[in-house]
């Protein structure tokens, strides 16, 4: 990755909203969103490598952002990529690899890592007798929905001889990040385009073609996408403020132009909030450690010149019990098939402040967070990031704040039990609960009418 500063204009969509991510056929630039507020500064992208370092190292976050940036790093490589040898079928195999390095990389990580689901339970026992003496290495590893190559690589891993156990940890892959749903979801529909465009034609440049295609149009998807799910959640809150003229909303983390494409979810209600001129005022976290509130929200609050307040995370009820916050509204890294939600650390905090002082919580994401294969938030494994986030100031890159010696506990997600949502916002409409069912979300019969597709 090669460093290439910019000043702020040139980062600027034809909204005006800041973008993450720049792009045109064979180049690619990442906003560092590292540096911000303080420098603005892009980052060349010149293939799927530099894209997985970019995801590692947080310069890009956000799972809709994740997702493009993936998808587009690779377009770079095959569009620049010179004297492929092979045909369509080999040129399928390359982009398939290359995804799946992609999907595999991103989600990965080297710190500790939750339970493993019940689903997963059951085979490990059955191992148990095999096995025994590394049960535990095991029951670290959590094989989301068992896709082929997730399978292959414990089936290789389970067939070490005589290897130590340190040795095994080090080789597994310790957690797979609820943020990468996004991802995953793009891979497969991605592979599903270029087996098809490999069956149709005979030179590889024409796969490469049909990939480079695919992969922009998930560019421009996403940002149309969020401006329906702005345009959505925005009209639902005033007919459920009953048309009140003017409210106030409090989010967290960031979620906005930043975090995706292009014009955001959470925020991009607050957008359109603002735009129909009914926002009194937007309330941020600063959303510790990686204070990706008080950087990139209050950011992209001030750029737009949308009336907006910084609070500490704790003081989150006091604003509430105050009566200064009419509703809330979060993004989501995974949403479960009974809208049980992982989202940055601290929503599931603000949940129950939001239920106590009967203030709406809301969701607001794209139907690609939406993992139906996942019955509960109890199958998510929460990502634990380092310790030195905690310990030193700017989210683990500044001066040490923190004793030395402290054991420190920084889960990087937790998971909003569906009962204290009032609803998901999306690019198809808003899921509310259905009173006939318990007051639960269904989820799955929404998706197969709002879309016309089966689920199963």
């Amino acid at each position: 990755m090669a460093l290439d500063s910019k000043l702020i204009d040139d980062g600027l969509a034809a909204d005006n909203t800041l973008q993450a991510i720049c792009y045109k056929r064979g180049s690619l630039q990442l906003l560092d969103q590292r540096k911000l507020p303080l420098e603005t500064m892009y980052l060349d992208i010149h293939g799927s490598t530099d894209g997985w370092n970019a995801i590692r190292d947080m310069v890009v976050r956000g799972a809709p952002a994740i997702a493009i940036a993936a998808a587009l790093s690779l377009a770079v490589e095959v569009a620049n990529l010179k004297d492929f040898n092979g045909g369509s079928k080999d040129a399928a195999s390359f982009l398939e690899s290359k995804l799946e390095y992609l999907v595999s990389r991103s989600q990965s990580t080297p710190q500790r890592i939750g339970v493993v689901p019940r689903s997963c339970r059951a085979s490990i026992e059955s191992l148990k007798v095999r096995r025994g003496e590394h049960l535990e290495a095991l029951s670290r590893v959590w094989v989301h929905n068992h896709l082929p190559w997730e399978r292959e690589y414990v089936r290789s891993w389970w067939g070490l001889n005589r290897c130590p156990l340190y040795s095994i940890k080090e080789q597994v892959w310790h957690h797979f990040r609820p943020t990468a749903v996004n991802l995953s979801d793009a891979a497969i529909k991605l592979k599903e385009i270029i087996s098809k465009a490999a069956s149709t034609v005979t030179v590889p440049e024409s796969v490469f073609q049909a990939y480079i295609e695919a992969a922009e149009i998930m560019l421009d998807d996403d940002v149309a996408t969020n401006k329906a799910i702005g345009s959505h959640g925005a009209n639902f809150l005033q007919h459920q403020q009953n048309n009140s003229k003017r409210f106030s909303v409090l989010t967290h983390c960031n979620t906005g132009s930043l975090a995706t494409a292009g014009y955001g979810t959470a925020l991009g209600v607050i957008r359109a909030l603002h735009a129909q001129g009914v926002l009194e005022r937007a309330y941020c976290t600063e959303t510790r450690p990686f204070n990706q509130g008080s950087r990139l929200t209050a950011f992209e609050l001030v750029h737009e010149k949308i009336p907006a307040t910084l609070i500490a995370d704790s003081a989150a009820a006091a604003l509430m019990k105050e009566g200064r916050v009419d509703a809330v509204i979060v993004g989501a890294d995974r949403v479960t098939a009974n809208g049980d939600t992982a989202n940055k650390i601290g929503t599931y905090s603000l949940a129950l402040c939001a239920v106590h002082h009967h203030i709406p919580f809301y969701v607001a994401a794209p139907l690609t967070s939406i993992d139906l294969s996942l019955s509960s938030g109890q199958e998510i494994v929460i990502e634990e990031r380092s310790a030195k986030e905690l310990l030193h100031t700017r989210g683990g890159l500044g001066e040490q704040v923190g004793a030395s010696g402290i054991s420190v506990w920084n889960p990087a997600f937790d998971v909003t039990p569906a009962n204290l949502i009032a609803g998901i916002i999306t690019e198809k409409g808003v899921i509310t609960k259905n009173d006939l069912k318990d007051d639960a979300f269904d989820i799955k019969d929404f998706i197969e009418k709002a879309t016309g597709k089966s689920t199963v």
